[in-house]
């Protein structure tokens, strides 16, 4: 009794803790999921990936709880947490099946992500869903709505990535088909022979009773699954990888099922004959020494003993040494094994029926053939190969030959070793009959016999002569498989056949008129137009698109005139037709088009001026103010930079928006965005750019040096940026302004002297840019020197901010200090005075202010800048000089020396109030009057 409770208190204990560990566990993804929201995109991920591990593996049975949460995340907008949403799905799939008809929607939305990396990833994990989900519904008892709903939403994801095959991304076309060899290993039975791996799952373990997925139904999808991997292995433009891939594909499936052995082989000998044409040389010898590699491991395989001689034959064409062979091939007694194997399975053969030969004709038998029309082709070439015939088609085939070997021939050919052997001419039949049946002619020699029919009927009625003996050519029954060779009849006569007259149409109908023809051609594009509605409703708009531009480009005036006042009438919502339209008038001005050059002369106008005038009508309409157009920034901005090339027109309209102040922040974007975006025609945007720097208008002005200036940061055309600044900068030399600077698109009237403005014009460009390229600072004190006094003030007024934004440790501005040139002492002391009227001068400034005085410029004044920077006996004596300087100019001078000029500033003066008073008392009268003298004392006393 007292153990029974006991064990009861234990339980009891037991239960507690692991439910207060199941509430820790639930709480703990609780607060990963909380993180994850409020987290960045690596902790969304890592806490993503702690919940999979928490609700998959460790407490499975929360999984049901937080599965909605989790799947939320497929919405993020960062593309490695949408990545992590796709390897949970995964994940989830494998564990817990029974989940599945809540992920099924969730991967259908990744798959049309916007992200390739997503979509690739997702069909990755779509491939075991895929197998989760056929594995699933095969062990259900019982078959449910929401298993048949799962299938079919399932069987849709199937679908749409077999479509995807034909995607713009070659990850993409990649995954698909390893994807959908995915779905040809679980949707087809198994073989003696087959490959088999830990945990395979095919048909053979689908329920004979299972309704929801039938097997044969199965089975058919799974053949046309393969067709459809075969067709895109064949296809004339596919990409190197994507054929890499399919051959790999296609390699496992013969391996694991190797009832479709033969038609993988037969694929691989259509691509050795027919590689595709956009592949380089590199990738051309890539792709053949892969499918040498492919080959060699399936000659391993039991099943390929019957296609053993193909197999041997293509791998000698590719190089393949006869120890190659040798080594890979399966060994004498696992093949005679395999050839007693396959004697006992055959029905023992008839005996056959021959047809009781015609008179005059030998007893000949009918070879047995196969059902294969690519076979059957095959053996009607191989029985007429011989050596003439060889060699009658080598002769024919000589004239088509280039003149010099190509370099991709020479690097890909390899000596054929058992050339005349009855392996190689088979081989090379089989060639032949791949070529011929791509071509279009089938193994009956239908399409053959009917053209020689027709060309021999039409001789015999254009022939005039009275020949008597005309011999008609052998045909081949197309309904009969093809026979061995048997004599050829005695030829035919036949009697001549009539002539027989044609009726023309001509002869019978009267022409129309011009104006009737042009009249109902317009009607009908009339009626093409107003039936844009009916053309959305079919899902025919793109066509109908078409069918509009190719019409405007090259039918008369009327027609495009119609189309023109069509798109004109609702350019907000036509738009994507105007810029179809622009490309093909494009495709007719680069001489693009398809259709004759006659067909176009006839209408008259030159294709540069139908472009012009269209792309001129757009825009004009946009920015028309009579009839405002939704959206007009938007279009402007479409039209201008989708269009495939701007006209010159065009860029004057654009041009003259940027003088509009109404206009001028959009057009001026737009032409920035022009400036990078459209390489061609660069430097006619920047120039446009560049003009408005000029403007007179503050706003224009202050939008265009803004453009400019980000685009000279970025590093754009800045040579040609730099170039145009001091450009205009060079006008300041003129005795008078120059007229560039004016007119209506600069805003400003015209003035024969310079005035504030003008020079400002000329300085604009240059005092934004001089911040960032401090070296220009030198083109200024060039040009400095050669201007008139009027320049020269307002250049010394204008000069303040960008030398404040270059600073007083700015090399070049220490360097122009250094190598003032000869009359540019002026602008060099008012820089000196920006740099220290609110800070105290370096020792760097000190040092070079101080030699050029010596050296150089021996005006006192230049020192008055520095004065805090000179020592205490430098100052001294220098007072002399200085307070013989204007009245206002000693004033500074005391300013500076006892830190007055400056509020809020620390200055550390060489002498003190008392040791300045003492300094102007012991001036030596010869150096300056006692009158100038007692003034300066006068002047310190009062500013103490």
């Amino acid at each position: 009794m007292a153990s029974a409770d006991g064990e009861s208190r234990r339980s009891t204990a037991a239960q507690y803790f692991a439910d207060e560990e199941e509430d820790g566990t639930e709480n703990r993804v609780v607060s990963l999921l909380n993180e994850a929201m409020l987290g960045n995109d690596k902790v969304k991920s890592d806490n993503i990936r702690k919940v999979q591990e928490i609700a998959i593996h460790m407490s499975p049975n929360l999984l049901d709880n937080f599965l909605d949460e989790i799947l939320a995340f497929q919405r993020d907008p960062c593309a490695d947490v949408r990545k992590a949403i796709v390897g949970f799905i995964e994940e989830v799939s494998k564990h817990e099946p029974e989940v599945l008809p809540r992920l099924t929607s969730a991967l259908m939305a990744l798959l049309r992500d916007e992200s390739v990396q997503v979509i690739k990833r997702a069909v990755q994990a779509a491939s075991q869903v895929y197998k989760a989900t056929l594995m699933w519904i095969s062990k259900s008892k019982t078959v449910s709505e929401t298993l048949e709903k799962t299938w079919q939403e399932v069987v849709q994801i199937r679908n749409f990535i077999s479509d995807m095959v034909d995607h713009d991304n070659d990850g993409v076309r990649t995954q698909s088909v390893k994807f959908l060899e995915i779905v040809v290993l679980l949707q087809t039975y198994t073989d003696a022979d087959s490959v088999r791996k830990a945990n395979d799952f095919s048909l053979d373990d689908v329920p004979m009773a299972l309704k929801v997925a039938k097997r044969r139904r199965l089975e058919d999808e799974a053949v046309a699954t393969l067709e459809h991997i075969i067709k895109f292995h064949g296809s004339a433009h596919i990409s190197s990888v994507n054929l890499m891939a399919c051959m790999g594909t296609l390699t496992l499936i013969a391996k694991m099922r190797p009832q479709y052995m033969a038609k993988v082989i037969i694929a691989f000998e259509t691509l050795h004959t027919n590689l595709p044409p956009t592949l380089s040389k590199s990738q051309v010898s890539s792709v053949r020494k892969h499918l040498k590699l492919q080959l060699l491991n399936l000659l391993k395989h039991p099943a390929a003993f019957e296609m053993l001689s193909n197999i041997t034959t293509l791998l000698m064409d590719l190089g393949a040494t006869q120890n190659e062979i040798a080594k890979n091939s399966p060994k004498p007694e696992e093949v005679r094994k395999r050839q007693k194997k396959l004697e006992a399975q055959q029905p023992p053969a008839k005996k056959p029926k021959l047809d009781t030969p015609e008179a005059g004709t030998s007893d000949v038998s009918r070879p047995t053939l196969s059902s294969s029309d690519l076979d059957r082709l095959e053996f009607f070439i191989a029985d007429r190969l011989g050596v003439d015939l060889a060699a009658q088609l080598i002769m024919q085939a000589m004239k088509f030959l280039p003149e010099k070997m190509p370099n991709t021939f020479s690097s890909t050919y390899t000596p054929i070793a058992a050339a005349g052997t009855h392996g190689q001419i088979k081989h090379v039949a089989r060639l032949m009959a791949t070529q011929i049946a791509s071509a279009g002619f089938g193994p009956d020699c239908t399409r053959a016999s009917a053209a020689l029919t027709s060309v021999f009927n039409k001789k015999l009625l254009e022939d005039d002569d009275d020949d008597d003996d005309i011999i008609l050519p052998m045909q081949i029954e197309p309904s009969k498989p093809i026979e061995a060779p048997t004599p050829v009849p005695a030829p035919t006569k036949i009697t001549k056949i009539p002539k027989i007259k044609t009726m023309k149409l001509a002869e019978i109908t009267k022409p129309m008129s011009s104006k009737v023809r042009n009249k109902m051609v317009q009607m009908a594009v009339v009626r093409i137009l107003k039936a844009d509605n009916s053309a959305v409703l079919g899902g025919a708009m793109i066509t109908r698109c078409k069918i509009l531009t190719s019409l405007a480009s090259q039918f008369p005036s009327e027609v495009r005139g119609e189309i023109y006042s069509y798109v004109l009438e609702n350019v907000s919502e036509r738009c994507d037709l105007a810029l179809q339209w622009l490309y093909e008038e494009y495709s007719y001005m680069q001489g693009f088009n398809r259709s004759s050059s006659l067909l176009r002369k006839q209408y008259a106008e030159a294709p540069e001026e139908n472009y012009n005038k269209l792309l001129c009508g757009i825009i004009n309409t946009l920015i028309s103010n009579e009839n405002p157009v939704k959206d007009h920034d938007t279009l402007m901005w479409r039209i201008y930079l989708e269009s495939p090339t701007i006209t010159d027109d065009a860029v004057e309209i654009l041009k003259a928006q940027c003088g509009s102040e109404e206009n001028a922040s959009s057009s001026i974007a737009l032409l920035e965005h022009l400036v990078t975006k459209r390489p061609p025609k660069q430097l006619l945007f920047l120039n446009c750019l560049l003009l408005y720097t000029a403007h007179e208008n503050n706003l224009i002005r202050s939008r265009a040096l803004s453009a400019v200036y980000e685009l000279y940061e970025k590093g754009v055309q800045c040579k040609v940026i730099e170039d145009y600044a001091i450009f205009y900068l060079g006008f300041l030399r003129l005795p008078n302004p120059p007229e560039v600077i004016f007119g209506e698109d600069r805003g400003r009237e015209n003035t024969k002297d310079w005035n504030e403005n003008c020079v400002k014009a000329c300085l604009y460009l240059y005092l934004s840019l001089l911040p960032l390229n401090e070296s220009m600072i030198h083109e200024l004190a060039k040009i400095y020197v050669q201007t008139v006094a009027d320049v020269k003030r307002t250049i010394l007024r204008l000069l303040e901010q960008p030398i404040r934004g270059m600073g007083m440790e700015s090399p070049q501005l220490l360097k122009l200090v250094e190598e003032c040139p000869k009359g540019a002492e002026t602008l060099v002391t008012r820089v000196i005075h920006i740099l220290t009227e609110k800070s105290p001068p370096s020792t760097e400034l000190v040092n070079r202010v101080r030699d050029l005085y010596h050296s150089r410029v021996s005006d006192v004044r230049f020192l008055i800048p520095v004065l805090n920077g000179l020592t205490k006996k430098e100052v001294i004596g220098a007072l002399p000089k200085l307070i013989s300087l204007n009245p206002v100019v000693v004033k500074e001078v005391f300013n500076r020396l006892l830190g007055t000029h400056s509020e809020g500033s620390s200055y550390t003066s060489p002498l003190t109030p008392a040791e300045l008073l003492i300094a102007l008392h012991n001036i030596d009268t010869s150096k300056a009057d006692m009158k100038t003298i007692m003034k300066g004392i006068f002047q310190v006393i009062q500013k103490l």
